[in-house]
């Protein structure tokens, strides 16, 4: 039986899908009806309360609002019947009494004077009711709702949408308004700042206060749109940059795979930062005799450091790592990459560090994140990216979200988990700090610091005693599960209770919910991977879906959410000590006889050092000069204080970057470099989805794209590099790397993101991967055991609490970009450090009073802040404040596996710093 069926559209014969709407078919046949209150983008449903899109139906009474009534089958349909068209221009007219005047519109360009005026509809003769004072509270968007019509789009923006519940209607009547929480000024309210209000309210009484001036008049007027993708986490939103004069005027989403519109505060108004004063404009080599260390004003960096031309910085520059090369050997040097780069440039980054440097010392901030997640899944599965993407929970009845705070650092992957819970599927959040999920969830469970390999093992312990296991698909496709049974007979709840915190009956309940659901997925973050035992984490949460099935189908999967806007693409691009692009290890040398083939140069088998390898490896002497892109080892590497002492005692650093960061401070050679909204290249998210960024600006003064830079340096280290573009690089990235079969340049430009792996150029790309097998020898999944490994550095009479670190909403990674984003500082101005309101009263203090931290690294000291989310006896400290450096306290004891620093574990000892000055 056929789902589509015919009815008649302004006199023509017309076919509508059974999930059409008469406004929607109509649109799709070249027919605009006006609508206020419907926003045709994904997550949205219509409403019909502004009547703004009534149709004449033949035979019924009344008239019917488009934007929700379906065709039915020999329906007769008029959207302009005059009886239609009057109905729509008084409810217009009804509209314009309310509204300011249109030369005094708060948004003179919005949809709702876009129809007024295509009704002819600009005055009206309606008295015009009272309306609520200006609200401007909010760093970011101002409120005006003296042009509020009561559309509720906000409404289901914030509540269906971004599912943060701040946004509702109150009062009645003449009275009847929208209210942030419970009446609120925006700015007090627990409101997070998407902005999907703003982008969804069609009248400009929500808008970016970045186009409104004082007295609230502004337009959303455009000279140019671009497309491109959000610089920060590794959702990989869409978004479009609107220009004006040349610059960014705002910023709204697109409708993107992993994103269908939708950003976070930082995707949608942190991106003024390309403009700071606090830019590098031009080269800069180190004055004669100027000491190294962070003693400089970025907005002022003459005192340290003079002007060069391109010439000399690149003569210098290359000249200087030349020279060690020569006189050291090629042991003597390394190289930084970022994952804030393009895939193209991460590329080409690395092949310099291989061919030029002829040494496999190369590595980016994925060591940082989630090296011990990729260790893991390619030792179990044989793949480190994503089995499965984000999206797929709308399938899936279980979901386990454990060592993440998605609403927090990937606010946009976290709309689809809260949808989900909504719509019924059970959410099971572990982390030792609560979090905001926790309000959607089914379980939470709020497990003892370091207690995650005992919890994960004792809920695979219940699933195997139950019998609850997968027998037929261990048995296809597995190897290993008699091991694992074995092992798994140590760890029963009670058991376990001591060390995780968490009562038998609630791990029975967890364990059962995810092995007996139909389609379950599971997503962590760095809470799992930034430990000494997080290698064995992820190889608990990868035995944890071999045993029930859960990988392979819709709804199911293991999927590590990643940091940074493009660390996946940057890993699979090769900035990785161990492996080439496409992670072949460097020790086969089948895997170097290709890419000596396609570089024509010889390639050393021996795998390169790691971050914080090299940071030891500069300090003892072997390593005497660095080339580092958009990388702040200054301000990300545990123990600040050794990573900033090795950055001192290099022969010679070179920095390319944006901004002059911590770390390009210790430089002998600065390189001006692009901002994304500058470039043009592909980045990978998450979701294993390639994307075409495209440049929307100018690069500023003498600033230069990031590729163009590192083939300079390429030149003068004798390599003979002819690119002509990013486009050209990513031509020879899809020789050297089989992941990108059948994804071009040219296809990405057309269709903007293609997954990988694809298997033909007219094909979309496979979500769902390893159905049928792995991709390792066996075809199989291997089952690891893991055994209890605590933190390397345990509470004690001395520094008697835990310090953990991570990221906030509005900042990101060490803070170069965000801090200088008006809104986002705005925000969040400085450090904090997290207690709880327990420990505060404790301590006999209030929120806000100064503390002292202190670990066996160092000491810091900034504001406490009372937040309930974090445990008695831990403190949380985020890491972007360079005033208040977190990893000046943390402990650089490496996972021996991913070579990942226990960023999220050390003895601390905490105090008011009142108390502590007195004392001395």
């Amino acid at each position: 039986m056929s789902d589509r069926i015919t009815f008649t559209l302004d006199g023509r014969s017309v076919e509508a899908g059974s999930d059409e709407t008469i406004w929607q078919v109509a649109r799709r046949e070249g027919t605009e009806i006006p609508h206020l209150c419907w926003k045709d983008a994904a997550g949205y449903r219509a409403d019909g309360n502004c009547r703004a899109c009534m149709v004449e139906i033949e035979g019924e009474r009344v008239l019917a609002a488009s934007c929700i009534r379906k065709p039915a089958e020999g329906m007769t349909v008029r959207t302009a019947s005059e009886r239609a068209s009057a109905a729509r221009r008084m409810v217009m007219e009804l509209l314009v009494a309310d509204q300011p005047a249109r030369e005094d519109a708060h948004d003179r360009a919005s949809p709702f004077w876009h129809w007024a005026q295509a009704q002819d509809v600009t005055t009206s003769r309606f008295p015009a009711d009272g309306a609520p004072a200006p609200d401007v509270s909010h760093p970011a968007m101002a409120v005006n709702l003296d042009a509020c019509i009561h559309c509720n789009l906000c409404v289901r923006a914030c509540r269906e949408v971004q599912v943060n519940d701040v946004i509702g209607m109150a009062w009645r009547g003449p009275e009847e308004k929208i209210v942030f929480d419970f009446d609120d000024p925006m700015g007090a309210s627990t409101c997070v700042a998407c902005g999907e209000c703003v982008q969804a309210c069609p009248t400009g009484a929500l808008m970016p206060k970045t186009l409104v001036d004082e007295a609230g008049r502004g337009a959303r007027e455009a000279d140019e749109e671009v497309q491109s993708v959000c610089p920060y986490c590794g959702v990989g939103c869409q978004i479009t940059y609107k220009l004006r004069d040349n610059e960014i005027a705002w910023v709204e989403g697109a409708g993107g795979p992993s994103n269908e519109n939708r950003l976070c505060v930082k995707g949608r108004f942190g991106f003024d930062y390309v403009s700071s004063p606090e830019r590098l404009t031009v080269p800069l080599v180190r004055r004669e005799g100027a000491p190294k260390g962070m003693n400089i004003d970025p907005g002022n960096p003459w005192t340290h450091f003079r002007e060069a031309s391109w010439e000399e910085a690149l003569d210098l520059a290359a000249s200087g790592l030349g020279r060690l090369r020569e006189t050291r050997g090629n042991r003597a040097l390394a190289g930084f990459g970022s994952a804030k780069c393009s895939n193209e440039e991460a590329y080409l980054f690395q092949k310099l560090v291989r061919t030029a440097f002829d040494n496999n010392n190369v590595d980016h901030c994925t060591r940082l994140c989630h090296a011990s997640s990729v260790a893991a899944l390619m030792e179990t599965i044989g793949s480190g990216a994503v089995t499965a993407p984000f999206n797929a929970v709308s399938e899936s009845d279980v979901i386990i979200v454990i060592g993440a705070n998605p609403t927090e650092n990937h606010p946009v992957a976290a709309t689809y988990f809260k949808q989900a819970a909504k719509r019924g599927a059970q959410l099971i959040v572990m982390d030792p700090r609560g979090q905001a999920l926790k309000r959607h969830a089914t379980h939470m469970l709020q497990f003892k610091p370091g207690g995650d390999v005992a919890l994960l093992n004792s809920i695979m312990h219940v699933i195997v005693e139950e019998g609850l296991h997968d027998e037929q698909y261990i048995q296809a496709h597995t190897d290993g599960f008699e091991r694992m049974r074995t092992h798994l007979s140590r760890f029963a709840p009670e058991e376990m209770e001591a060390v995780t915190g968490i009562a038998p009956d609630v791990v029975r309940a967890v364990a059962r919910a995810y092995a007996k659901a139909n389609a379950a997925i599971v997503f962590w973050g760095m809470g799992v991977s930034q430990h000494v035992h997080g290698t064995d984490n992820a190889r608990c949460l990868i035995s944890l879906a071999l045993m029930c099935g859960q990988v392979g189908r819709k709804g199911t999967g293991l999927h590590p959410l990643r940091g940074q806007n493009n660390v996946q693409g940057a890993s699979d691009a090769g900035l990785i000590p161990m492996v080439f692009p496409d992670y072949a290890a460097v020790g086969v040398e089948a895997n170097r006889a290709k890419l000596e083939a396609l570089w024509d140069h010889r390639l050393d088998p021996e795998p390169g050092l790691t971050v914080v390898e090299i940071v030891d490896a500069i300090h003892d002497g072997v390593i005497r000069g660095m080339y580092i892109m958009g990388e702040n080892p200054a301000m990300s590497d545990p123990d600040a204080s050794h990573a900033r002492a090795a950055l001192a005692r290099l022969d010679h650093l070179v920095v390319q970057d944006i901004f002059l960061t911590e770390t390009a401070m210790f430089a002998d050679v600065v390189l001006p470099a692009s901002a994304w909204p500058e470039k043009e290249g592909t980045v990978t998210n998450t979701n294993r989805q390639v994307q075409m960024g495209r440049k929307a600006l100018p690069l500023p003064g003498e600033a230069r794209a990031d590729w163009w830079i590192v083939q300079e340096m390429a030149r003068r280290l004798g390599l003979g590099w002819d690119y002509s573009g990013p486009a050209d690089v990513f031509a020879e990235m899809a020789k050297a790397m089989p992941s990108l079969d059948n994804i071009t340049w040219e296809r990405l430009a057309r269709e903007n993101a293609v997954t990988y792996p694809c298997t033909a150029p007219d094909r979309p790309g496979e979500a769902i991967v390893f159905g049928d097998r792995f991709p390792n020898e066996t075809g199989l999944g291997k089952f690891v055991p893991a055994e209890i490994v605590p933190p390397d550095e345990q509470p004690d009479e001395d520094y008697p609490f835990i310090l953990t670190t991570g990221r906030q909403l509005e900042h990101w990674h060490t803070g170069a970009m965000t801090r200088r984003a008006t809104s986002l500082d705005a925000l969040e101005p400085g450090p904090t450090a997290g207690l709880n309101p327990r420990d505060i009263r404790r301590f006999g203090i209030v929120p806000g009073d100064t503390v002292r931290l202190t670990t066996r690294r160092g000491e810091i000291e900034l504001e406490a802040r009372a937040d309930g989310a974090v445990p008695e006896g831990v403190v949380f400290v985020p890491f972007a404040y360079v005033e208040a450096a977190a990893n000046l306290l943390t402990n650089p004891k490496l996972d021996p596996f991913g070579k990942i620093p226990e960023f999220k574990f050390c003895a601390v000892r905490v105090e008011p710093a009142a108390t502590h000055a007195a004392a001395e």
